[in-house]
């Protein structure tokens, strides 16, 4: 495996954007440049936690995938033939290793927060625990009936912990300016299926 060290200045990613930028991360981390390794995990790790609770599974397991995502481009960056691919090889890699790890054994999904911050009142319950897991069941139940474009962005920008705007409409092929005003609307339909469904009571 290639030694990484830290790169000093002018880095050759430096200006570049989407696929060319990450050719020049990975080309840079075979030269053995940790500042290029970096790079591509701050801003590719939304994408591969996407995928992973996109699958199905709960923050720890999305968790162990990213990280075993990570570690496998580590040990391969050397024999990617397409650097410029990158982002096809991590999704690739991510749903190899989600498949994986679903196999091992069926998770349960955690709520995210954020979300539950958004549909639900936050006055205090006695049965806080029982009410919990219903209602997550119920706004899990709600999430899966968005559409899925609007699944994939709030999965980007909530669930995966607020990813780059410009990664996010990278990947979603979408206007940068319209992400905020779109999960505006899907986080109002989310909270509108979970009150219909009776998850509001």
């Amino acid at each position: 495996m290639t030694e990484l060290h830290t790169a000093r200045t002018n880095p050759p990613w430096d200006g570049l954007e989407g696929a060319e930028r990450h050719a020049a991360c990975v080309l840079a981390a075979r030269a053995g440049d940790k500042a290029a390794l970096d790079v591509l995990v701050a801003e590719l790790t939304p994408l591969v936690w996407h995928i992973a609770r996109g699958g199905g599974l709960d923050r720890a397991a999305a968790e162990d995938v990213v990280q075993t995502v990570w570690l496998a481009l580590l040990r391969h960056v050397e024999s990617i033939t397409e650097p410029k691919a990158l982002v096809g090889w991590l999704i690739t890699t991510a749903r190899r290793e989600a498949s994986r790890t679903r196999q091992r054994g069926s998770a349960q999904v955690e709520l995210s927060p954020e979300v539950a911050e958004h549909v639900l009142s936050t006055e205090p319950m006695p049965e806080a625990e029982a009410l919990r897991t219903e209602r997550d069941r119920q706004l899990w139940s709600a999430f899966h009936k968005l559409d899925q474009r609007c699944q994939e962005l709030l999965r980007l920008t909530v669930l995966a912990g607020r990813a780059e705007y410009r990664v996010v409409a990278e990947q979603l092929r979408m206007p940068h300016g319209s992400i905020g005003p779109t999960r505006g609307r899907c986080i109002n339909t989310l909270r509108a299926l979970y009150h219909d469904g009776d998850g509001g009571r």
